[in-house]
């Protein structure tokens, strides 16, 4: 399988979030120098490498959930809710409670 450099930076920088932790599409873009946390979310919404890449570990600056394989909502966008509840990363009202979660892939 082919992906672009942009999409390798996107996966090794996602793959630096611990278990437990959580990061943004924006914190995450900043980390490999892109000006554009969508081009981010487009990349792991192809990324073929989950689990070992970790993308249901990124939710929105907002620190909403967000998206998950391309759904908003349904059983995919649960699934991420689940695994991260089983990493220890919970929301309530579909924010998450406890912003100490938050890591910055570029630190």
């Amino acid at each position: 399988m082919r992906i672009s450099d942009f999409q390798e930076r996107v996966y090794r920088a996602a793959s630096r979030i611990p278990r437990g932790r959580v990061s943004t599409y924006k914190l995450l873009a900043a980390a490999i120098d892109c000006r554009s946390p969508r081009a981010v979310g487009q990349a792991l919404r192809r990324n073929p490498f989950a689990p070992e890449v970790p993308c249901h570990r990124i939710i929105r600056a907002d620190l909403t959930v967000g998206g998950f394989m391309g759904e908003e909502r349904g059983p995919l966008w649960r699934r991420k809710i689940e695994l991260l509840r089983r990493e220890g990363v919970l929301f309530r009202h579909g924010v998450l409670i406890d912003a100490a979660r938050l890591y910055n892939p570029a630190l």
